[in-house]
């Protein structure tokens, strides 16, 4: 992952403009950043921001710091389910509402397991904000999130992608 030093005011704008747009930091710079793409690249380029945002919840849950995993599992949810609207529908989703009205399309075609690896991406997002989970709780969020953004990222980046051939032979 690459890092970008910005100011400390910019920062704080951003930060404010993700919290009123109810998404992470993270989710809302790959939205201002892939803004001029099209859906199918914007498509990819949030799978892959998912795919990486799950690697730092797994560093994050190792360190034993809970809101920062757990921010990165939200994180991870919201963007796969972004991603997966773009490529189906070339849709952008910029609310916590949209997000949830499009994860129930995502469950209608990959199975009702997705409503409880959504259900366990909110439950992540709370718990950043108030920090009452225990690891074994963000560790099941974590996994049961990582289902879908594979799932997601196996459609969106195809068979063929590197990510792809990695996450299959991972197990």
């Amino acid at each position: 992952m690459d890092a970008l030093v910005l100011p400390s005011r910019v920062v704080e704008l951003l930060r404010r403009a993700a919290e009123e747009g109810g998404v992470s930091l993270e989710d809302f710079l790959v939205d201002v950043a892939t803004a001029r793409l099209d859906p199918p690249e914007v498509a990819r380029a949030y799978a892959e921001a998912a795919l990486e945002l799950l690697r730092e919840a797994d560093a994050e849950l190792a360190r034993g710091d809970l809101r920062q995993a757990s921010d990165k599992v939200w994180g991870a949810a919201a963007l796969a389910v972004k991603a997966f609207a773009y490529w189906r529908d070339g849709v952008r989703l910029a609310s916590h509402g949209e997000l949830w009205r499009y994860a129930e399309k995502v469950a209608e075609e990959l199975g009702e397991w997705v409503r409880d690896a959504w259900a366990h991406a909110d439950a992540a997002y709370v718990n950043f904000y108030e920090g009452w989970a225990s690891g074994e709780q963000v560790a099941a969020a974590l996994n049961r999130v990582r289902r879908l953004v594979e799932a997601v990222a196996g459609r969106v980046l195809g068979a063929g992608s590197l990510y792809y051939s990695y996450s299959f032979f991972k197990w």
